[in-house]
């Protein structure tokens, strides 16, 4: 993400960085799982499974002096808008299980666009890493379908129109349903306003849903994902 994890205290890390962040002690019910391994292993089963996708980037934020990552695989297989991507999670400090996510990477901005659910470990044990696996390849077979629907529903949503006032009552219902704070508000009505990237200058819905995803960016880890999800869900399914 161009400005993945700004909150307090989050950065940008790449892969070798995130390998000598010092992994907790294992105990007898407690695995955990390596940010590193994670992120590599992820893309190695992604590139295996997603055969006509090339692995466009990986980017990774850190939060809490490392303790929380939040991660996303971007890929491309010909679509010049939008690539299929994957997001996971993960935590040293068992604030939050490996969680991963899928759904397309606005390639313009990095804005990221999630829908279904996500995919919870929810143990950590001793056969974590096949566990793992499984979670992994069950994800991403579901990712194509997933990834199909959100260029339908990309592709819907510009063509609603609309006005500022429409916008602000939906700014307003997403800030009560506690997917956008109060810190992400003034973020969601400048992208609205002034878009960063004229592919958002259209007054449309697709357009407004990008000033949200651009918002999100500041999420914390262990929300980030989910946030998503349900912005999703409310401007696309109404729910």
């Amino acid at each position: 993400m161009g400005n993945l994890l700004l909150h307090c205290g989050g950065q940008h890390v790449n892969l070798n960085e995130l390998s000598i962040i010092p992994l907790p002690e294992e105990t007898p019910s407690y695995k955990p799982v390596s940010h590193y391994d994670l992120a590599f292993n992820l893309a190695e089963v992604a590139t295996s499974l997603l055969h006509d996708h090339t692995l466009e980037k990986s980017q990774y934020g850190i939060a809490r002096d490392g303790n929380q990552m939040f991660g996303v695989h971007s890929f491309r297989n010909g679509n010049d808008n939008l690539g299929l991507s994957i997001g996971f999670r993960n935590s040293y400090d068992k604030s939050m299980s490996v969680g991963i996510a899928v759904g397309a990477s606005v390639f313009v901005c990095d804005n990221l666009a999630l829908t279904g659910e996500v995919t919870v470990m929810r143990k950590h044990t001793t056969n974590v890493w096949s566990d793992l696996e499984e979670l992994a390849i069950t994800t991403i077979y579901r990712s194509k379908s997933n990834f199909h629907r959100i260029l339908e529903d990309a592709e819907a949503m510009a063509y609603v129109p609309m006005d500022d006032d429409t916008a602000y009552r939906q700014l307003g219902l997403l800030y009560g349903r506690g997917i956008v704070s109060p810190r992400q508000i003034p973020v969601v009505k400048q992208e609205w306003l002034n878009p960063s990237y004229s592919d958002f200058e259209p007054r449309n819905q697709w357009s407004f849903y990008n000033a949200c995803t651009e918002a999100l960016k500041s999420t914390p880890p262990t929300k980030i994902m989910e946030k998503h999800i349900a912005l999703h869900d409310i401007l696309v399914k109404g729910e």
